[in-house]
């Protein structure tokens, strides 16, 4: 092995955000590491000045099935486990419209059957099906010749990370895995195996025990996420005057942003839009200036929203996240280093952040920017989903019992919130600052060089 030779595995999109466009590159640098990334996107890291080497190649067809069945088997453990029903919330149903997919469900199910009880093999069963193709042998080669100290994954989740993950273990090659999100545990979706687990919290590490008991206390090292990093990059921030004049908003009006979530999550989120935009146009005819800024969520490209940004074009400015479509599936579908201070200011410049249970209530704290969590069905439509659903889900077990969000309960308090906050404050930021703190390692700006103090011991 190279001394120091780092290969930063990128299986998909996601990483990019942590560990391309943050101070963590410059930081290992800064160590002395030689750093590689192992890019399965189609985003060329190359004009960022990075070394990548390309990783491309098929997934075993068996591997994903295996996984689904994984999936399956462990959210019903789960829910046995702990005898909460909102675990069957997670599973989603696959189509079944052709041959081929009624073919792969019936096998998804049969191995969901023989291995009920046997869950953890799954993992090892996933690594010798990918052993056996092409891709498996192209990452044994590049590994071979490339000779890195270690692989660091940037996501616990994706399926094409086995193969590069396995082939580093099959050659004594220490490996790592980053948990990407602060729900994801609780989700079953926990694809790859490694040597050790970053986490972004003793709550994290705590939930990483209790669902995967085969996981031991000293492979698991706490560190936070870079997410939330560039909030504090001072040189990202832009005056209020110059980022008005950018978006021609008016410098003159109070603004609130609505962060959209996929469609899955909240498929009313448009209806919920409206809602806000009538009242905004109400507190505009009382003589005062308010205006929506409106960041949808980047894979969501729908249609769903056109109807009300055409009947409230005076109340709602669009600010589209610089993401960019590099494929059909929503997970090519990859951010921009340029979205970066696109949200910061858009969030720094609010003064309240209005969604469905997002975890943008965590990016606005970094700028003392409150968030209310919309938590109301809405009468006039067929409920799609309940959004009282949401707020059942695990992560949220997480929040302090003193509200860390305003809770909007009718389309009514949204207006009582937003004077509240004009008058008041944002009273609730003290609790929401706990609850950032329970679910992150603070200080939030040091997560890039945490994660490096614990490479250099695990290498060193």
């Amino acid at each position: 092995m190279t001394h120091n030779k780092l290969f930063i595995l990128l299986p998909d999109g996601v990483g990019l955000r942590n560990f391309a466009y943050t101070d963590f590159y410059a930081i290992g640098k800064e160590k002395g590491y030689a750093i590689t990334y192992w890019n399965a996107t189609p985003f060329s890291l190359h004009s960022l000045g990075f070394t990548e080497i390309h990783l491309q190649g098929k997934v075993h067809p068996k591997t994903d099935l295996l996984k689904r069945a994984k999936t399956a088997i462990e959210l019903k453990s789960f829910e046995k486990q702990t005898s909460n029903p909102i675990y069957a919330a997670y599973r989603f149903a696959s189509e079944s419209k052709t041959w081929k997919q009624k073919i792969k469900n019936l096998l998804v199910r049969y191995y969901t059957i023989k291995y009920k009880n046997k869950r953890t093999i799954l993992a090892v069963k996933m690594q010798q099906s990918e052993r056996n193709t092409d891709y498996y042998k192209l990452c044994l080669a590049t590994l071979k010749k490339e000779r890195p100290t270690m692989v660091f994954c940037t996501s616990q989740r994706p399926v094409n990370a086995i193969a590069p993950l396995t082939a580093a273990k099959d050659l004594g090659i220490p490996t790592a895995t980053f948990i990407f999100s602060w729900d994801n545990l609780p989700k079953a979706t926990m694809v790859v195996e490694t040597d050790y687990y970053f986490v972004w919290s003793e709550q994290m590490r705590n939930e990483l025990l209790y669902y995967y008991p085969n996981i031991k206390d000293n492979q698991i090292v706490i560190t936070g996420t870079p997410q939330f990093e560039m909030h504090f990059n001072k040189n990202l921030l832009q005056t209020r005057d110059a980022f008005c004049a950018e978006n021609h908003l008016d410098v003159t009006k109070k603004y609130v942003c609505f962060s959209g979530d996929d469609i899955t999550t909240s498929p009313l989120d448009q209806v919920y839009l409206e809602d806000i935009a009538k009242t905004i146009r109400e507190l505009n005819t009382e003589q005062r200036q308010w205006g929506i800024l409106f960041r949808r969520c980047p894979v969501d490209f729908s249609d769903r929203f056109n109807k009300v940004l055409a009947d409230y074009k005076d109340e709602i400015t669009v600010l589209s996240p610089k993401w960019e479509r590099k494929g059909a599936s929503w997970n090519t579908v990859l951010p921009t280093k340029e979205d970066n201070p696109l949200l910061l200011n858009t969030l720094a410049h609010s003064e309240l952040i209005l969604n469905v249970g997002s975890s943008m209530v965590f990016d606005g704290i970094c700028h003392d920017t409150p968030c209310a969590y919309i938590r109301y069905n809405p009468k006039q439509e067929m409920i799609k989903k309940d959004i009282y659903t949401v707020y059942q889900y695990i992560h949220f077990k997480s929040m302090p019992k003193q509200a860390p969000v305003f809770w909007v309960d009718s389309p009514e308090q949204i207006k009582e919130i937003m004077l509240h906050v004009a008058t008041e404050g944002p009273t609730v930021l003290p609790h929401a600052k706990n609850w950032f703190k329970t679910i992150n390692h603070h200080p939030p700006q040091k997560a890039s060089e945490r994660i490096w103090e614990a490479i250099e011991k695990i290498i060193h």
